[in-house]
């Protein structure tokens, strides 16, 4: 039997110059860092390997501690990125060294939607012609557009997305990128390279990733916390066989997730109960997710994102609903309560947690009942960017699976503040208090990134709602539209007057229910499944 348990700085000599590599990650969980970082220190020493491409669907690593990516950014290590996300963070941190790369042109850098990733990496597996797909139409994604590029490097390079006709139709084309290295990580590996994944907060797309090196003529190294004899893993806990594993790196430190060591309750080894759940601190942003999760539907699938959105599921343990939706996130957790902050990606007491790919292929053709997601700005035909800041670019990640998640959803609430830089608004006594107006407007005549096409929204006929702190508009077909304003806000000098671009008002403009702005629980009722809001309103003067 074959020997595959080697040391991490031996893993780095098997990658070799211009290789393509594939990483699975989802920022710090599940991070194969330590044999990254054995590359990264490789390349310093020796000055190899050089020229490489990474394809990485999700983020590899965070801005608190586990590098990831910014491990292999040294200029003539990486020539190329292709990823669905990027490590991002506050203005308080220092930017990430891969995004200063990207502003410095050293590397082409491109930002793909993280499930047609993954569907690459099945297709060149499966030695296909690549992904044929409609998600990114009419997004940057499109080479109408951006053409997922990210800087002039890449712009350089070439493209990396064609745009296709096929039965009389628009498509995208994404050509296949067969990779040389695999680079994945689990739990455990027994001695004949058979890897659990018992201690991760998702399973992610790990198999599809090796498989597409494996069938590519490539080799798979698997990062592992601990090893054990050879049968020792029962059958069915077994998430990578070992005919995808050619190489295993032990690392007892491995982390679970950024700056979590390891919690039983992220791996659904354990449950928790719901009064541990701590309730959210009162703020305005606890107001626009509960005016969010007053969209809900009761017994619905809903998919969460990152943001102020990612709030609404402790808004359902507060308010006595937490099994009321079932949520799905992308990385893979099926129900249970989301968790916020460091272990955003993972679920407390979850049904079941899948893999990443298939809960795209979920995502992506639509089969959830909506979706609760954040905004940067929107423009005056609804279009949402969240995938690009020119002026800080590390404080968001890229698009990572929103477009595979809007691109076929029913119904989307997409959630953020009117206004930017400098604003500080209150909420109490049952209105809105806005202290000092914001200087930027975020709704605005053109986005400069389009991470969401409003207008293929309204083609299709999704139900497309955007929750602020002073007001609530939906996406007609005559543009955006306030349909409620808060308490306490005055609907010409807050909101149009306050606008970058216009908007319509409905004839039956409504006042936000005045029990948002009150710390005390509100007493949320779902809407039932015809979709009837059972709160009632009062009639805005």
């Amino acid at each position: 039997m074959k020997q595959k348990i080697i040391t991490a700085s031996d893993a780095a000599k098997l990658v070799g110059d211009r290789d393509v590599v594939c990483i699975g990650a989802s920022a710090g969980l599940n991070c194969p860092d330590f044999v990254l970082a054995a590359i990264g220190e490789r390349f310093r020493s020796e000055g190899h390997p050089r020229d490489l491409t990474v394809f990485s669907p999700i983020a590899a690593g965070d801005m608190y501690g586990i590098k990831g990516i910014d491990h292999l950014a040294q200029k003539g290590l990486l020539s190329t990125i292709l990823a669905g996300s990027y490590p991002s963070g506050p203005s308080s941190l220092p930017s990430p060294a891969i995004w200063e790369m990207i502003g410095r042109n050293e590397v082409a850098a491109y930002n793909l939607p993280s499930g047609v990733m993954y569907d690459m990496a099945r297709d060149v597996a499966a030695k296909q012609a690549g992904v044929l797909t409609k998600v990114g139409l009419d997004t940057f994604v499109d080479p109408r557009l951006d053409g997922c590029k990210m800087n002039e490097a890449a712009a350089k390079r070439g493209e990396i997305v064609h745009l296709v006709e096929f039965g009389g139709e628009p498509w995208l084309h994404f050509p296949n990128h067969a990779p040389q290295v695999a680079i994945i990580r689990g739990t455990t590996a027994d001695e004949r390279g058979n890897i659990s994944m018992e201690h991760e907060g998702a399973v992610l797309g790990m198999v599809d990733l090796a498989l597409a090196a494996r069938n590519s003529g490539g080799i798979v190294i698997c990062q592992v916390k601990r090893s054990t004899a050879s049968g020792s893993i029962p059958t069915h806990r077994v998430h990578v066989p070992s005919t995808l594993v050619d190489y295993i790196v032990v690392d007892p430190e491995q982390a679970q997730a950024t700056e979590i060591s390891y919690d039983p309750a992220i791996s659904g080894e354990t449950r928790r109960p719901l009064s541990s759940f701590e309730p959210e601190p009162w703020s305005v942003e606890k107001v626009i997710a509960r005016r969010a999760a007053m969209e809900l539907m009761d017994d619905s699938a809903v998919n969460l994102g990152f943001g102020i959105s990612a709030m609404v599921p402790q808004i359902l343990v507060e308010e006595g609903h937490a099994e009321a939706v079932t949520w799905a996130i992308e990385q893979g957790a099926v129900g249970g309560v989301p968790l916020t902050g460091f272990a955003f990606g993972c679920a407390a007491n979850a049904q079941a947690i899948v893999p990443t790919p298939q809960q795209f292929t979920y995502f992506q053709g639509g089969g959830f009942d909506s979706s609760f997601l954040s905004f940067l700005e929107v423009d005056a035909l609804g279009n949402v960017n969240v995938s690009r800041l020119a002026a800080r670019p590390y404080l968001t990640a890229g698009c990572g699976g929103f477009v595979d998640i809007t691109a076929n959803a029913r119904k989307i609430v997409f959630s953020g503040y009117f206004m930017a830089g400098g604003l500080r608004v209150s909420a109490g006594e049952g209105r809105l208090r806005i202290e000092q107006e914001g200087k930027i407007a975020k709704f605005i005549p053109e986005v400069s990134h389009v991470t969401f096409s409003g207008r293929r929204a309204v083609d299709r006929g999704c139900d497309v709602t955007y929750v602020t702190e002073r007001c609530v508009l939906a996406l007609k077909p005559s543009g955006l539209t306030v349909v409620e304003i808060a308490p306490g806000v005055d609907l010409e000098r807050d909101i149009i007057a306050r606008a970058g671009t216009p908007l319509f008002v409905a004839d039956d403009l409504k006042l936000m229910d005045e029990r948002l702005f009150r710390p005390e629980r509100f007493g949320l009722k779902l809407q039932d499944r015809t979709g009837t809001k059972p709160q009632s309103k009062q009639r805005a003067a």
